[in-house]
């Protein structure tokens, strides 16, 4: 009998993982401050959560699915193309686990090297490029597919632009692993094209493109790592669909969405607008509600600081830093518990690539205000653990909460 090679709904173990999944990952001071309605008061110290934060359903699925498939095949030799979620205490979890997780290469050969035919290969929640794919079939794994359903949503979008002779024009960062897997969706058809596109100011030179004001040579120049093959400004800008990596600011992507309209309008005019430029809303619902959350909490007001808890290299943790560092300039963007170092706080500062340290962000006595929330990728134990450390900075003891 042929052994079954490609697996997408996991192995029904979900029963088996259940426990360990439970210790590693939840948290009962979590659960504890649910209960008090999202807040918890310790003397002069105010903690409040956002209302949606923290692991959603993709990640829960994805993380469940690796844990599943280490019980499935206890003996095999495990491979995980790249990090299954930007978050590193999940990651090194399953790296203890056995799970060897691959870095990037130029090449799939390259990368997937060691791979040999009846080794098990996770893809990620983010997914992996159609060539990876190909690649690893052709090799003879076992894949274990976590891609989360919301990314293969945006995929259908970008396959029907371009099938229909539209180029993909994508609100991502070209380098994340998501929008290089859904980049590469685009090149699956004959003429297909894609443009990636990391914020307002790259979206304004294409609007300047589409409306002649820049040369197209300009425009390669500066965002040629974004683009496909061969991508000529002047023929591949006439008819556009607009896509979003998931986890991106669902503002800016909207605002993204109008230059680009009103560019194509002023290029080709009101009545031509249907024919030469679609919009899709792809920015998954989970990262909205975490996003509409932090708004809400925002909204009440009275916050001295706030904490965002997630990988440095979380682009929905990144997006919530930025929506709370417009309302509370004592914005923190944190890692873990290990970023509070008594009087001092480790943190990522929006826009820098290295962490940076404050001194006495928390002053040791008086009313103090703090926010939290966390990326998708973070567990409740994180959070958990964060809230931990800020009772103890200022004297209280979780375990009486």
């Amino acid at each position: 009998m042929t052994e079954a090679t490609y697996f997408q709904k996991g192995f029904k173990l979900k029963q088996v993982v259940a426990p360990v999944l439970a210790r590693s990952y939840h948290s009962r001071l979590v659960g504890r401050i649910k209960e008090l309605d999202y807040t918890l008061r310790a003397g002069d110290l105010t903690l409040k959560l956002a209302r949606e934060f923290g692991f959603c359903y993709g990640v829960d699925r994805a993380v469940e699915y690796a844990y599943e498939t280490r019980a499935q095949f206890p003996d095999r030799r495990i491979f995980l193309s790249g990090e299954i979620i930007h978050n590193a205490d999940v990651n090194g979890r399953l790296e203890a686990m056995g799970i060897r997780i691959l870095g990037e290469a130029d090449t799939p050969a390259r990368r997937y090297a060691e791979v040999a035919a009846r080794d098990v290969v996770l893809l990620p929640a983010f997914g992996v490029a159609v060539g990876e794919l190909a690649h690893l079939r052709e090799k003879g794994c076992v894949l274990v597919d976590t891609t989360c359903g919301s990314v293969m949503n945006v995929w259908k979008n970008v396959h029907r632009y371009a099938r229909d002779g539209f180029t993909a024009v994508i609100h991502g960062k070209h380098h994340h692993e998501e929008t290089k897997a859904t980049a590469s969706q685009a090149l699956t058809h004959e003429g297909g094209r894609y443009l990636c596109v990391r914020d307002r100011g790259e979206a304004g030179l294409v609007c300047a493109a589409i409306r002649g004001e820049i040369p197209g040579a300009r425009l390669v120049s500066e965002l040629g790592d974004g683009m496909s093959p061969g991508f000529r400004p002047d023929r591949d800008l006439q008819r556009i669909g607009l896509a979003n990596q998931t986890t991106m600011l669902m503002s800016e992507s909207l605002e993204i969405q109008g230059m680009l309209r009103e560019a194509m309008r002023d290029r080709y005019g009101e009545a031509a607008l249907a024919d030469r430029f679609r919009a899709m809303d792809t920015i998954c619902s989970a990262t909205q509600d975490r996003q509409d959350a932090v708004l809400r909490l925002l909204d009440e007001g009275g916050l001295d600081a706030t904490l965002v808890i997630g990988g440095y290299n979380s682009s929905n943790t990144m997006a919530l830093a930025r929506i709370c560092r417009d309302s509370v300039p004592r914005t923190f963007h944190i890692s873990g518990p290990g970023c509070l170092q008594g009087a001092r706080l480790e943190h990522q500062p929006l826009g820098l690539e290295r962490p940076e340290t404050v001194e006495s962000w928390l002053p040791e006595r008086g009313p103090f205000s703090v926010g939290l929330t966390s990326g998708a990728s973070t567990p409740d134990s994180l959070v958990g653990e964060v809230v931990e450390r800020l009772l103890a900075l200022r004297g209280f003891d979780a375990g009486a909460v």
